[in-house]
């Protein structure tokens, strides 16, 4: 894994339904309109409903799961979030829309004999858009 700091990969596009919306918002509490109530969310700059950003943060196991031919570490026992150095959401994504993950290995270190660490640029690009949904620096720990 060493050698792979650098590169990218991208997961296979899912898309974000409405259902999906409506599941996170009943499992998280936060019914704000914009999400949850397509009359009312069309007559914002929005022009419809959108996903929670949260949601959006927490498509990174679902997409990197979706990642052809992904790189994993043999012999893995567990792996747990660690935390993130940054999250930026840079526009929504809308109710309907495709997403995918680019996932870029930025460090990955021993911290202590069978626990290694490793730290990965998440960026969620929408289908059809240039400028990103989302992008996180995000640490992961691994146990081997």
């Amino acid at each position: 894994m060493a050698r792979r700091v650098g590169t990218t990969t991208l997961s296979e596009w899912v898309e974000v339904s409405q259902k999906m919306i409506d599941t996170f918002a009943d499992a998280t509490g936060d019914h704000q309109f914009i999400h949850v109530d397509p009359e009312r969310a069309k007559l914002t700059p929005f022009g419809g409903t959108i996903a929670h950003g949260f949601l959006t943060l927490s498509l990174m196991p679902m997409l990197a799961a979706k990642v052809p031919d992904a790189p994993r570490v043999a012999g893995t026992k567990m792996g747990v979030n660690y935390g993130g150095n940054r999250v930026r959401f840079l526009q929504p994504v809308r109710s309907g829309k495709r997403v995918r993950g680019r996932f870029t290995l930025l460090a990955f270190e021993e911290k202590r004999p069978g626990q290694w660490q490793q730290t990965t640029e998440f960026t969620v690009e929408i289908e059809g858009e240039d400028k990103p949904a989302m992008i996180a620096e995000w640490i992961s720990q691994i146990f081997v």
